[in-house]
């Protein structure tokens, strides 16, 4: 589903699907299943409006007529029919419920591989956890609809045989029925609206919760630092308040559009009961046909109630594919260029004029396999400097050269199997220590302990291997979400040898080594030094120890570039300078 959803779009940026487009693709993609439940179902509700007609044959040719043998072969009948009402049952719910998850699982996949593409521009749709819950809950609604477009062309099939079985039995009673359920179903079309305008309320006020929950969880430590619990609590109550409201208005909507259905059709199976009953004594049909007539009238309610269940469910889904959809339409913030890097990649990284947000002209060059330092006065100016070589954005003016080859005219995704930016607040993953460090490696002869040797090499380089020392299970002991189960000093370290054994021909590092001691510091410095010689780095920091071990240092003030020359010269020449490393 995700690839014809993106086939649609031509690519990320172009004109995205709309909601009814996520829809039909999540009913197509299944259409297997859903064909195969819903012929399924439709017999199912087929054979169950039949019960009542041969149990009224069963009246009118075998009791009315005391005739054993016929009382016999029509009860055998009915054991027939209910043993295939079971098995149509059993396996059309099942094959309907795998549609369901199949389609919500694809469209997950479709919604990952959106928010993960090198081009990014969903980022600007609102926090994490808002994306989050269209993942979970708009793609299970979405989903559901495969069970809705069962049951309805289930309910759809009961209807039409009861209405041809009331008019083999009565043509007025046929009649009735056969006028009756569209005007029923135009009813709960139209009761159906107000339900879907606020079941789009809910789900945006509930994405808004989640994200603010997630926000705080993934801050919470800085809160408890800084005694801001109080306030915390009191944004996530309002955001809670909120998506309560909310979700009580669709509830209202909900259960109003359920109450108006089940009186309506209880009013239109009434009027089929009170035909029948006038028919029967007037003449005009049989006991047995008032009995079938009778047991069809309350059979009746069964798939009309679902008729408004689906309407109520194609409403809940028309709601969150809209949501789905505007993420999958969401533009990119970087376009792809037409391009291709030189091979081998040199590494020889320049910015000519760049300028952008805090950034005016900057001109500054890495040669192939040197180590540069970036000392930025205004952090704002390290993270717009950071972007652009990401290429999270272009600049506003200027270019950011990669072997004499403009990122712009590059693919995000080319850009960054060469180019690693490793920012200051990388996020770990819940597996093994190694396994974090080795979630870019490519396969290497195993080293010491089984680990790949890069592994080991790049642990070694930026102090990983001595937190897998004091852990329980070395560097197989599992690390939790985000990496909470390790102090502040051990992520970073951790994070650091992720970077170093992805052997990035440019590798950009922003501030590694903040939350380390001094000694652990000017030791981390001199390996990565060491690890990386030949190959390009750039280390963005105002740390000392490292500053010390570059080749040059490219000082950001202002958010231009005022020196460039070794560490020790720049101390020398700029009290500014001073105050910033030593600060």
């Amino acid at each position: 589903m995700g690839g014809n959803l993106r086939s649609r779009r031509g690519a990320v940026g172009a004109e995205g699907p709309a909601g009814r487009d996520v829809l039909r693709h999540a009913v197509k993609g299944q259409r297997r299943d859903v064909a195969l439940s819903s012929l399924l179902a439709a017999g199912h509700q087929a054979g169950e409006a039949l019960i009542p007609v041969l149990i009224g044959l069963v009246i009118d040719r075998a009791v009315a007529r005391s005739d054993g043998a016929a009382l016999w072969w029509w009860t055998g009948a009915l054991a027939v029919a209910y043993v295939g009402l079971s098995f149509s049952f059993r396996t059309g719910a099942r094959l309907s419920e795998r549609a369901a998850v199949a389609a919500s699982h694809e469209l997950r996949i479709a919604l990952v591989g959106r928010v993960l593409h090198p081009g990014g521009g969903t980022e600007a749709l609102g926090l994490p956890g808002a994306l989050v819950n269209t993942a979970t809950e708009d793609a299970k609604r979405v989903g559901a609809v495969n069970v809705a477009v069962m049951e309805a062309v289930a309910a759809l099939a009961a209807l039409g045989v009861s209405a041809a079985a009331l008019l083999w039995i009565s043509v007025p009673l046929g009649l009735v029925v056969l006028l009756g359920t569209p005007l029923l179903l135009w009813l709960g079309h139209l009761l159906s609206g107000p339900l879907e305008r606020r079941s789009e309320a809910e789900q945006d006020r509930a994405g808004q919760a989640s994200a603010v929950a997630a926000d705080l969880v993934a801050g919470l430590r800085v809160l408890k630092g800084i005694g801001a619990e109080s306030a915390a609590v009191a944004r996530y109550r309002s955001a809670s308040r909120a998506s309560l409201a909310a979700t009580l208005r669709a509830t209202r909507a909900h259960a109003w559009q359920k109450g108006m259905t089940l009186g309506l059709t209880g009013v239109f199976i009434a009027l089929v009961a009170l035909i029948g009953g006038r028919l029967a004594a007037g003449g005009d049909i049989s006991l047995g046909g008032l009995v079938s007539a009778v047991g069809l009238a309350l059979f009746l309610l069964g798939p009309l109630e679902v008729v408004g269940w689906v309407n109520a469910e194609f409403a809940q889904g028309r709601s969150s594919a809209a949501r789905i959809a505007k993420v999958l339409a969401a533009p990119p913030a970087v376009e792809p260029g037409p391009d291709a890097l030189p091979v081998p990649v040199r590494g020889h990284v320049r910015l000519r004029g760049v300028s952008y947000a805090a950034l005016r002209d900057v001109e500054l060059e890495a040669a192939p396999g040197e180590l540069l330092g970036v000392v930025a006065a205004d952090p704002a100016d390290a993270l717009a400097l950071l972007g652009c070589l990401e290429r999270v954005a272009d600049p506003d003016a200027g270019a950011v050269e990669l072997d004499g080859v403009a990122l712009t005219a590059l693919d995000p995704a080319e850009i960054r199997r060469v180019l690693l930016v490793a920012g200051h607040d990388a996020d770990l993953f819940e597996g093994t220590l190694a396994g974090n460090v080795s979630a870019a490696v490519r396969r290497s002869p195993d080293g010491a302990g089984g680990l790949p040797r890069i592994t080991a090499a790049a642990m070694a380089a930026a102090g990983a291997d001595e937190v897998a020392e004091a852990l329980p299970h070395g560097a197989a002991t599992t690390v939790t979400e985000r990496g909470r189960s390790l102090s502040g000093g051990q992520r970073q370290r951790v994070a650091l040898a992720r970077a170093l054994a992805a052997e990035a021909p440019v590798l950009v590092l922003h501030d590694p080594t903040t939350a380390v001691d001094t000694v652990t510091e000017a030791r981390m410095a001199d390996a990565l030094r060491d690890f990386r010689h030949g190959r390009t780095t750039i280390l963005v920091t105002t740390s000392p120890a490292l500053l010390a071990v570059t080749d040059r240092v490219v000082f950001l003030h202002g958010g231009r570039v005022t020196d460039a020359a070794p560490h020790a010269h720049l101390v020398q020449r700029h009290e500014s300078y001073r105050t910033v490393v030593f600060a």
